[in-house]
């Protein structure tokens, strides 16, 4: 197939999003599809043009205000639509869409290029904890047309699912994200690593994401005090040096990738996610797949992924108190926090990156049957470019 993957962040930008098109990009490269990534410029214009096979084409960007790392793509659609008109793809997929995503749905409408929206980003909520609440109804006006306009919405939770479709949004299936549980793994863990941020054997309670606002990472305020614990902050972003004020006695790692953040992952004991907006929350799985037992609040993506009183616990968002008590369960207790690691490692052996985009790709074939798309240039031989 021909794909274009119009993604609202991008490399050298890495969150969930990004995270999300990388494993695409390999299943699409093993498969010999065609693929072009049309993204936000980066900030110091020497992001690489190709990436695990495809081409990256890069649009004017300005940096978000507040979160500089982060760009939004400038522009109308008729640049979009040029893109789309001379690569004509057979699908286009809207990676968590809303500014340079919403150009693109209406370039590929307008092309009748049949598209596949992924809702990941629950960016309206956000309005409240950025301080803007009257841009909700904006933010969630804008979702709807998005979505309206899609052939087909991708969502990766029963959460996301039914709120999309209270909104009367149609053509909604459930399309999850996988683990890569050969790099995710408890045979990561590393004493070394433990003694270097728990010197004197505390029992090490981690948080791995962005240190954005959306996040309330702050709320982690709440394990201050417990004893014979150590806090542990894996990211960066805008809040660090708030962050490190609210948090006094936690060790903050700044970002790390690779195989340093699968030991840091497995070495912890516990790893506790306190934001309320996650349509999924892909930290959440990579813990669990390291066989660390979670808390996470019950609302969002974490429904879904944390079993309570087995992978771990949900505590009812804002109850800090019930966090803390959650946390303390776990960390006082060596038996059940084993037996809780064992349930949460188990239960996402079978959420392999290659069997969800295999999903994925059937997505794209059930949308080209329904919408067929306009036909190809010809090329010099006469035959379909």
């Amino acid at each position: 197939m021909r794909i274009a993957i119009v993604a609202e962040s991008f490399l050298p930008l890495m969150n969930g999003v990004t995270h999300s098109i990388l494993r695409v990009l390999d299943h699409l490269q093993e498969r010999g599809d065609d693929v072009m990534v049309i993204a936000p410029s980066a900030h110091d214009g020497e992001a690489a043009v190709h990436v695990n096979g495809a081409e990256v084409h890069r649009l004017p960007a300005v940096p978000l205000a507040g979160y500089t790392n982060v760009r939004v793509a400038v522009g109308g659609v008729y640049r979009v639509k040029r893109i789309l008109a001379e690569y004509a793809p057979d699908v286009v997929h809207l990676a968590s869409p809303f500014v340079l995503g919403w150009r693109a749905a209406q370039a590929a409408a307008q092309l009748g290029i049949p598209t596949v929206a992924v809702y990941q980003t629950e960016v309206p909520s956000y309005a409240a904890r950025y301080g803007v609440p009257f841009l909700e109804n904006w933010a969630w006006n804008r979702v709807e047309n998005i979505h309206l306009l899609a052939t087909r919405t991708l969502v990766p939770s029963t959460f996301a699912l039914n709120q999309l479709r209270g909104r009367g949004i149609p053509r909604v299936r459930m399309w999850r994200r996988g683990v890569d549980t050969a790099r995710f793994s408890p045979e990561k863990r590393d004493g070394g690593w433990r003694a270097s941020v728990a010197p004197n054997g505390e029992r090490i309670i981690g948080y791995v994401g962005r240190l954005a606002v959306e996040k309330q990472v702050e709320d982690l305020a709440a394990l201050s005090g417990l004893p014979n614990t150590r806090l542990v902050i894996v990211g960066d972003g805008p809040q660090r040096t708030a962050l490190e004020t609210v948090l006094p006695g936690a060790v903050f790692t700044g970002f790390l990738g690779g195989e340093e953040l699968a030991r840091a992952v497995a070495s912890f004991d516990l790893f506790v996610h306190p934001g309320e907006f996650e349509t999924f929350c892909q930290t959440i799985q990579e813990a669990m797949a390291s066989a660390v037992p979670v808390v996470a609040t019950g609302r969002g993506g974490p429904l879904d992924l944390v079993e309570n009183s087995r992978t771990g616990w949900l505590y009812e968002p804002g109850d800090l108190a019930a966090m803390r008590a959650r946390v303390q369960d776990l960390v006082g207790d060596d038996a059940k926090r084993r037996a809780f690691a064992a349930a949460a490692h188990a239960s996402v052996q079978d959420r392999t990156w290659p069997a969800l985009c295999a999903e994925l790709a059937q997505h794209y074939r059930d949308v080209t049957a329904t919408v067929p798309g306009p036909p190809r240039k010809a090329s010099k031989t006469g035959a379909p470019s």
